[in-house]
């Protein structure tokens, strides 16, 4: 299979098992779905950022080092800081579903464009804590993994979703109901983002890819009971404590209908 060379290509339809170095399909879908890569054309990851595997030790059991100390603590306070939030618990809710919805985009867009997915092993990606929004990943190497919805879910869940869960409970005070509704929401909102450029782009064909990986991806025992589809619409079961945010209010797939109280209040779970 050639190469795709252009940037700016919108209309990609691949059935090989095979990845372009660049992950070029990716592009056109904007940058809360790119991915770095060594061919990508940009700089690569400066030596001293974090891999996600150390991003996710416990920080006690000697990892090396670096220039922000504790990677996730340091992304957590610093999101926290730039949102005012008045706890560290709420930095911890938005930088996980931050995260997990960079996740969610490159695996599933390249499942549906491509047919297969980059293999996305914690130790394989770096990632800037000190970064803005959309989260910065540079993936160091691109290996082809099959793109249906078990490996997608072992990919995601179970290799960096469920370590970061640990790892952020194990620090702040956030519930697991919360971060695995965190994960639904995510993963409800990349499909819909998904379909919609599918749609835009005359692509009936993979919005129907998207939706039908989306209802298998939410089987798994990991995202079980993060929240339900009513017809396209999602609704969680838990609160990300956006609203807890000064001048925050709910997001669109808040389990609440109104801000549940003004003063803080016990951990959504």
């Amino acid at each position: 299979m050639p190469l795709i060379t252009d940037p700016d290509v919108s209309l990609v339809l691949l059935d090989s098992v095979n990845l372009d170095a660049g992950l070029a399909a990716l592009r056109p879908l904007g940058g809360f779905f790119a991915l770095h890569t060594p061919a990508d054309g940009t700089a690569g990851p400066a030596p001293e950022l974090p891999t996600l595997a150390r991003v996710y030790r416990d920080p006690a059991g000697g990892a090396p080092p670096g220039a922000h100390g504790d990677p996730l603590t340091f992304r957590v306070r610093t999101v926290a800081s730039a949102l005012r939030a008045p706890e560290d618990r709420i930095g911890a809710s938005v930088a996980q579903q931050g995260l997990a919805a960079r996740l969610w985009s490159v695996t599933l867009g390249c499942a549906v464009l491509y047919g297969c997915v980059p293999d996305l092993a914690p130790e394989l990606l770096r990632w800037d804590p000190a970064g803005s929004a959309p989260d910065d990943l540079w993936l160091t190497r691109v290996r082809p993994r099959p793109g249906d919805a078990a490996t997608v879910a072992r990919m995601v869940v179970e290799d960096h979703l469920e370590p970061l869960s640990a790892a952020l409970r194990a620090r702040h005070r956030v519930a697991a109901g919360l971060l695995r509704g965190n994960a639904g929401s995510a993963l409800a909102a990349t499909a819909r983002l998904l379909e919609q450029w599918a749609r835009a782009h005359g692509r009936p064909d993979a919005a129907a890819r998207a939706r039908a990986l989306t209802a298998e991806l939410f089987a798994h025992p990991g995202l079980a009971g993060a929240g339900a589809f009513t017809g396209a619409a999602f609704r969680r079961r838990s609160c990300c404590l956006y609203y807890r945010v000064p001048g925050g209010g709910l997001c669109g797939d808040c389990c609440f209908t109104r801000p549940p109280c003004s003063s803080p209040c016990a951990p959504s779970g």
